[in-house]
């Protein structure tokens, strides 16, 4: 069993919802990543999604491309990020860590250090499981596989779009858990329709056997708990990095520790209805 799934069915067990983050690689400091992921933990986060920064990040809203941009501009690549994955677990063998990103970079890695080589880095370094954003299904099956071999998940994004088609051909290569975008639109955006999310988790869950996560437009603990009594998951990342973005190299772990833990007892709340 993956440290993914097995985070999930600890938390199902008890009736919990799964918190994911989102942060940006190398934003707002250079330095300050793991110590982020670490202060994530601390406040309840089960599982980090660590953002690849990339220069045509087509998913993502204003607040994410600015943060991959500063980030870029700080010179943090994919070597980097594992860097600091390899740092955060030094000392955390339990938090699941995915990365995110764009199909560029993966390979661009494979091309400067060799052919599987991103796989076989990633594994090393403690990665638990990989999102790509612009590889689709009926183009990964060879990459679903090496991934499945290093012991790495591989999650795919779901939109309201999505036909059954595409649900049934992620079902079949998805592990870990799909990550439902909440709307259509990019990263940040602000009208979420959780009656709407409501009505997709269980069209989804007909094709689906991982666990359900919703994101995109979840900003505070109230978008967060009513989305989570739908979901198995809520990912939170624009909010949370504009949050870290008012923060000093000293304060940031700290407010990120704060959010997390105001979004946690919110989705635990869940579980005492």
């Amino acid at each position: 069993m993956s440290r993914i799934a097995a985070v999930f069915a600890a938390l199902q067990a008890e009736g919990r919802k799964a918190l994911i983050p989102y942060i940006t690689s190398g934003d707002p400091f250079a330095d300050a990543t793991p110590d982020i992921m670490h202060a994530l933990a601390e406040g309840g986060a089960d599982i980090i999604e660590l953002g690849v920064p990339f220069s045509d990040p087509m998913a993502d809203g204003p607040v994410i491309q600015q943060a991959g941009e500063r980030a870029l501009a700080r010179g943090i690549g994919l070597v980097q990020v594992l860097d600091m994955v390899r740092s955060f677990r030094a000392s955390n063998k339990a938090t699941p860590v995915v990365l995110m990103g764009y199909a560029n970079p993966v390979e661009r890695y494979d091309q400067r250090h060799g052919v599987g080589a991103f796989v076989k880095d990633a594994a090393a370094a403690g990665v638990d499981g990989v999102l790509v954003v612009d590889y689709p299904p009926e183009e990964c099956e060879a990459f679903a596989a090496s991934l499945k071999q290093a012991g790495l998940d591989l999650i795919f994004l779901l939109a309201p779009t999505s036909t059954e088609q595409r649900m049934k051909d992620v079902g079949r290569i998805a592990t870990g858990y799909v990550y439902y975008v909440s709307l259509k639109g990019v990263t940040g955006a602000g009208h979420l329709d959780t009656a709407a999310v409501a009505e997709a988790v269980p069209r989804i869950r007909r094709h689906v056997s991982v666990p359900v996560g919703v994101g995109f437009g979840i900003r505070d603990a109230a978008t967060a708990q009513a989305v989570g009594r739908a979901s198995d998951a809520v990912v939170i990342g624009s909010r949370l990095v504009q949050i870290l973005q008012a923060e000093t190299r000293e304060s940031a772990p700290g407010a990120a520790r704060a959010f997390m833990a105001d979004i946690r007892k919110a989705l635990d709340a869940i579980a005492k209805e």
